[in-house]
């Protein structure tokens, strides 16, 4: 009996251990196949992860909630609803800014050493800031597994200095967001007034004056006494990054072969500062006179941007040189508050020969980070690849994304605010979307973006007098100002632009030269400051530490 007892004992102690075993080796297995399934999908552009993955996010957000549909938020949107699906991740906003107060907190962050998982910075001054003090991760890997070949690819669209910027010691420490080539700026007018006034469509820029001088003192738009004003233009003059701008007068500095912003390079191959050549001074001479003549806007030290629109929306401005995208703002709300209102777009020359000049714009100012230590930092270029390639390219019949262009949802409405696309996606769009409505291409070819575009388009065509604001700004914007800029290509002269870094000496009183350069040229402009003003700025200019930028600036470019 004894021995019978101990038979079963040994026996059901030898199931136990069998069980254990099996339930050990399949944990095993488990594990296993759950760390070639992370493996599998921190390696590819769109491999699930097979649990979900979080990353806490620094969210910059926009105007009305990014025009986001009743309902949806910034953590739950069709972006991130796809993202969930498709990758299994998942944002988790931390702080949500818009985009006059983000940045503000984002250099709160990196001061407090406080970071989100992931953000975005502005400025390699930041981006320095971070590699320097070893915040973020090394991202070459993560670019290299996780990029699409499609994405890599509009990367290498871009001259080196794209990826160069966010480059330290051969590591990438940023995924830079690009900029497309807008093209030079052309001038906006009131095409009614312009008939009303029986004056002939502009070609070049003393065409403008006399135009725009004839808007002021005729006053066609029948505008309350002392309302009406001549060229909108924004306070800063030029901007940064060239030609991603509205209200500024680079089409008129470059007509000087002046670009007061920009790294240039001279014939011996070293790089000077435009904003104190001698070239900017004529172009200074001539902005004066434009403001003295009433040509340029008379209260134009005192206007925001936002007051800028506001006086073209009420129908007190019939001029401003902008961007073929000047349609979707200011001008589809000025349509739908005066839809008698005709804008029309014209390409200006300003050079002797009849070509139009301009510098082309630094292709990268925004940055994606992510923090060091963040177990995922893949997540990033993933998110990329889908969004910039597989929805647009792969998931072409998404109606979700699709309603989200048409409802003009801001792009701030994406996890992270940037755009990816290839440097002539201006052009390559407007060669599609015509060959569509031509009837040479089939819509369903056509990736996601152009088909939401495509259909606003054939709307318009289909019956112009009728069409909703956002049909004009979606034709104007994609056809009839892409179709000057491709019918004057061949008389485009791109001026190459250097240097979109910083040295020591800039960290420190960069800020403080660009002030004091602003504020000569309002001054100089404005008349409260002689012509010759401008001598005396440029030798401080220079004793302040511009010459000394200068050194540091062509001792960098040279180490790259």
């Amino acid at each position: 009996m004894k021995k019978r007892i101990v038979s079963v004992l040994l026996v059901a102690l030898m199931m136990t251990g069998c069980t254990f075993s099996a339930k050990q080796e399949t944990q095993e297995k488990e594990k296993q196949n759950l760390e070639e399934k992370y493996e599998v999908a921190s390696t590819t552009p769109f491999g699930k992860y097979p649990e979900e993955v979080t990353y806490t996010l620094g969210k910059m957000t926009s105007t009305n909630n990014s025009n986001l549909p009743s309902g949806d938020t910034y953590e739950d949107n069709v972006y991130t609803r796809y993202l969930n699906d498709m990758l299994n991740i998942q944002n988790i906003d931390v702080f949500e800014e818009d985009s006059v107060t983000y940045y503000d907190i984002v250099e709160m962050a990196i001061a407090e050493k406080n970071l989100p998982d992931v953000m975005l910075v502005q400025g390699l001054d930041n981006l320095q800031t971070l590699v320097e003090n070893d915040m973020i991760e090394d991202l070459t890997e993560a670019y290299e597994n996780c990029a699409s070949e499609r994405i890599k690819d509009i990367y290498g669209s871009y001259d080196e200095s794209v990826l160069g910027n966010v480059t330290f010691d051969g590591k990438l420490m940023a995924l830079p967001e690009t900029k497309i080539s807008d093209g030079p700026q052309m001038l906006w007018l009131r095409k009614d007034w312009m008939d009303k006034l029986g004056l002939s469509e502009p070609k070049t820029l003393e065409d403008a004056e006399y135009i725009i001088e004839q808007f002021v003192t005729q006053n066609p738009g029948e505008v309350e006494e002392g309302n009406i004003i001549g060229l909108a233009c924004e306070n800063e003059i030029c901007g940064e990054m060239g030609y991603n701008y509205e209200y500024h007068l680079e089409i008129l500095f470059a007509a000087y072969d002046s670009y007061p912003q920009q790294w240039m390079k001279d014939e011996e191959g070293n790089l000077y500062y435009g904003g104190v050549q001698p070239q900017t001074k004529e172009a200074l001479a001539k902005a004066k006179e434009w403001y003295e003549r009433g040509i340029i806007d008379k209260q134009f030290l005192m206007r925001t941007n936002n007051n800028i629109a506001e006086t073209i929306i009420e129908g007190k401005c019939g001029a401003f040189f902008g961007p073929w995208w000047a349609p979707n703002n200011p001008l589809m709300e000025a349509i739908q508050e005066n839809p008698e209102a005709e804008w029309k777009p014209y390409l200006l020359t300003n050079t002797e020969d009849g070509k139009t000049r301009y510098a082309e714009q630094n292709a990268s100012t925004q940055y994606v980070v992510v923090r060091k230590g963040y177990e995922h930092p893949e997540v990033i270029m993933k998110m990329v690849s889908v969004l910039f390639d597989y929805v647009r390219y792969t998931d072409i019949n998404n109606e979700d994304f699709i309603h989200y262009y048409q409802w003009n949802v801001d792009p701030t409405a994406r996890p992270i605010s940037i755009n990816v696309d290839y440097r002539d996606a201006l052009n390559r769009c407007y060669n599609n979307l015509t060959s569509a409505l031509n009837g040479e291409r089939q819509v369903d070819s056509m990736e996601l973006l152009e088909q939401s575009y495509y259909q606003h388009c054939a709307k318009y065509e289909e019956d112009p007098e009728n069409a909703t604001p956002d049909e004009w700004a979606a034709y104007t914007s994609r056809i009839t100002a892409c179709e000057i800029l491709k019918e004057a290509e061949d008389n485009i002269e791109e001026i190459k632009t250097y240097y979109f870094a910083e040295t020591d000496t800039m960290r420190s009183i960069w800020w403080k030269l660009k002030e004091m350069q602003k504020q000569a040229y309002l001054e100089i402009i404005t008349g409260q400051k002689p012509l010759d003003y401008f001598d005396t700025f440029v030798e401080q200019w220079y004793e302040i530490g511009g010459r000394q930028i200068v050194e540091e600036v062509n001792e960098s470019y040279k180490e790259r």
